[in-house]
């Protein structure tokens, strides 16, 4: 198990890039990619315009579910962390100018390269927070002589 914690913290830290699956009030998905960044516990931020597809699902319902898949690796030797989530835009100033540090810190760009008054009020962007819940890595397996995948439950913070 160590093994798969410790590939999913690698990739986490690799790609820059989470796909977030969100639902509609009316239940039709949407996917979409963002840069996001991740604190010590693993929790994910990205900025988004709070009118977005995925930003509207998020305020109708704040189930997600993120993938980041490592997508560098030759066909067939791919892995992804899979982590389903609960999302939210973030309203307090400390909490907006923390996560604009990972995000920024992240690009190796000063963290103060916008103001935090810049993802309130009627300015378009918002940060948004998601909070793991469960996650799972992918573990290749075997049934009847095909390939399949295997998701194993994992827990990032071990």
């Amino acid at each position: 198990m160590d093994k798969f914690n410790k590939r999913a913290r690698e990739i986490i830290e690799q790609i820059l890039y989470i796909t977030i699956a969100t639902a509609s009030k009316d239940g039709k998905p949407w996917n979409a990619p963002v840069y996001s960044a991740s604190d010590k516990e693993y929790n994910f931020y990205w900025a988004s315009d709070q009118n977005g597809q995925h930003s509207q699902n998020i305020a109708d319902n704040g189930h997600v579910f993120l993938v980041i898949y490592d997508s560098t690796v030759p066909e067939g030797t791919g892995e992804g962390v899979y982590i389903k989530a609960k999302a939210y835009a973030l309203t307090e100033k400390t909490e907006i100018a923390e996560a604009l540090g990972y995000l920024y810190r992240r690009k190796n760009q000063d963290p103060k390269k916008r103001e935090v008054k810049e993802f309130l009020g009627s300015y378009p962007r918002r940060i948004y927070k998601a909070v793991p819940e469960k996650v799972w890595m992918n573990s290749g397996g075997e049934k009847n002589g095909n390939f399949i995948d295997i998701r194993v439950e994992i827990d990032l913070t071990k």
